[in-house]
């Protein structure tokens, strides 16, 4: 039996899984000039992005889940859900809002993509039972009983991997940085490693023609681009291609 929380976690990504797959087919078939399909939402001339929707859907559904009793699971549940729906058409449309206009069939547009795959994989270790390193020491912590000593080393514990976290993100690996909050270990092994080429580290660390960047050159072409290559070729075939005229 699924506690409230974890109930409410399961409608969320039900929600936004859901509603990306929707939202994508949808957008595909608008693309390909299917008659039968319902085309883009348009006032005057104004095409009415879906974002516009998800960003009401988001706020509908966060004040609800505020208001609404905690004996009333039903109903929380289904805000949840709803959330999950705002949270799919907003992270959809992530790249549009980032650059202030319509990337969204561009390479650029491959943003969105990345920003929602992200939220489903964070999203489905937290259901699979994943928590943010010391959250279960704080909670099986006594306050009375504790140490003083044992509260600050597992504070330092934590402080030091959200550190390797925070330099994974700056380097450019934002899958390591992430799964760092929730993984001890894994932060550090992407900090200590050469940034990736354009990065903020990079930007700042590695001078122009020095050996490092040069070597994270390298090791971007060799490595990483493979990898981004056969992720790429998953979300097109989820998504559709980015790079194509229309």
């Amino acid at each position: 039996m699924l506690s409230s929380g974890s109930s409410r976690l399961l409608f969320f990504f039900v929600g936004l899984v859901l509603t990306f797959v929707f939202i994508r087919i949808s957008v595909r078939l608008i693309r390909a000039k299917v008659r039968w399909w319902p085309g883009n939402i348009v006032a005057g001339d104004t095409h009415v992005h879906h974002v516009v929707f998800g960003t009401v859907l988001l706020l509908v559904s966060s004040v609800g889940g505020l208001v609404i009793p905690d004996d009333l699971g039903g109903l929380r549940n289904a805000f949840a859900a709803m959330l999950g729906v705002g949270a799919a058409l907003v992270l959809d449309e992530f790249a549009l809002i980032l650059h202030l206009r319509d990337v969204y069939w561009t390479n650029a547009g491959r943003l969105s993509v990345d920003a929602v795959f992200l939220a489903i994989g964070l999203t489905g270790l937290f259901l699979l039972g994943a928590r943010p390193l010391g959250y279960d020491d704080f909670l099986d912590l006594d306050p009375e009983s504790t140490p003083l000593d044992a509260w600050l080393l597992r504070m330092a514990a934590i402080a030091v991997n959200l550190g390797f976290a925070i330099v994974a993100l700056l380097k450019g690996k934002i899958w390591t940085g992430l799964l760092g909050v929730l993984l001890p270990v894994v932060p550090a092994i992407g900090a200590v490693r050469l940034a990736r080429p354009g990065s903020p580290w990079a930007r700042w660390r590695y001078t122009e023609g020095s050996r490092k960047l040069a070597r994270a050159y390298r090791r971007e072409a060799r490595l990483r681009q493979p990898i981004i290559k056969a992720k790429i070729a998953v979300q097109e075939f989820i998504s559709g291609r980015h790079d194509l005229p229309d």
